[in-house]
């Protein structure tokens, strides 16, 4: 079991490592600014206080390292999504890796971020108060599409 989960958190920092490469490339080839943790980690200091929803997060009381925090935490989230991964496919996938259960996988995470983390920010249910929730969402699917890519790669590399 031990080493299920290693190799899951292996799987999961792989694939967040792949994620956060894509939006990388992405901000660069589109001219967008990269990705703000901070938001997140604000909200994840707010969570820790017993506080889930906010009407927006840029309104709630601000901590000096939120950046930080948002990135351990969005760290923190993808090693516990592989290893929650590696538990659910079992050492039989991890000795054989293969795409569509590792891409499933991915997309079903869009949940905890429609659901949970962007009501949560006051971006609504599936960022439905989001400026373009339409691009948003475009964007959430693509990028948990290329988390599933990398668990998958992953599994591929630690076989």
């Amino acid at each position: 079991m031990a080493g299920l989960m290693l190799q899951g958190a292996l799987l999961g920092l792989g694939a967040t490592l792949l994620f956060d490469l894509w939006q990388a490339g992405l901000a660069r080839a589109t001219g967008q600014p990269p990705p703000n943790w901070a938001p997140v980690g604000r909200w994840f200091r707010h969570l820790a206080r017993g506080r889930v929803f906010h009407a927006d997060i840029g309104a709630a009381e601000p901590w000096r390292h939120e950046r930080a925090l948002g990135w351990a935490g969005h760290y923190a989230v993808g090693l516990v999504y592989g290893v929650a991964f590696a538990l659910i496919v079992g050492p039989g996938w991890l000795a054989a890796p293969r795409l569509l259960p590792a891409w499933i996988f991915g997309i079903a995470t869009l949940a905890f971020g429609w659901f949970l983390l962007q009501p949560g920010l006051g971006l609504g249910w599936a960022a439905s108060k989001a400026p373009n929730p339409a691009k948003l969402r475009i964007l959430n699917l693509a990028g948990h599409t290329v988390f599933g890519l990398g668990l998958w790669l992953t599994g591929l590399v630690i076989a």
